[in-house]
């Protein structure tokens, strides 16, 4: 056997291992742009099944959108209170709630930590927002452009004398 396909196999074993690790892992995501749907992405990627809640009427992705591939979806209106029990009898059965929503929302929607912890006291709870649950900025949208701006990490992206560019992430 060549070098070459002992290099293949040795990949091919590796990967085999790493699209298993989260086997029978059960994800619940909440639909949204940013950390969250990349996040159960990786997690799919692994090998846990993710089932996304998508909301009636929003102006996702859905299905086309890379992040979600591999990935169950279920539309649910979170305020109507039929919809909300599915929602907590699928997070009575989940390992991992993965939410990216601004601070409040899973609150409101009696959603929050709290309240599934009861239902569930081994659930995993993800909270991916921009800047935290708390703060002056906990509030404000965090995207990339922010975080690289407000680092000064936006001045390695300009010449002097010429203003900034965004670079690729």
């Amino acid at each position: 056997m060549s070098t070459q396909s002992q290099i293949q196999q040795c990949k091919s074993r590796i990967w085999e291992a790493v699209i298993s690790v989260l086997s029978g892992v059960k994800v619940t995501e909440f639909a949204g742009l940013g950390p969250a749907p990349v996040t159960g992405m990786f997690l799919t990627d692994m090998g846990a099944s993710v089932t996304i809640i998508d909301r009636p009427n929003a102006d996702d992705f859905g299905p086309r959108f890379a992040p979600n591939r591999g990935k169950r979806s279920i539309c649910l209106d979170l305020k109507d209170e039929k919809d909300k029990d599915i929602a907590i009898a699928m997070l009575k059965r989940s390992d991992v709630l993965l939410e990216g929503y601004r601070p409040g929302v899973m609150e409101k929607l009696g959603l929050g930590p709290s309240h599934v912890h009861e239902l569930n006291p081994k659930l995993v709870y993800t909270r991916l927002t921009g800047w935290g649950q708390s703060g002056p900025w906990a509030k404000v949208a965090g995207h990339d452009g922010n975080y690289t701006a407000l680092s000064g990490a936006l001045w390695y992206g300009g010449q002097p004398g010429q203003p900034p560019f965004l670079p690729s992430t």
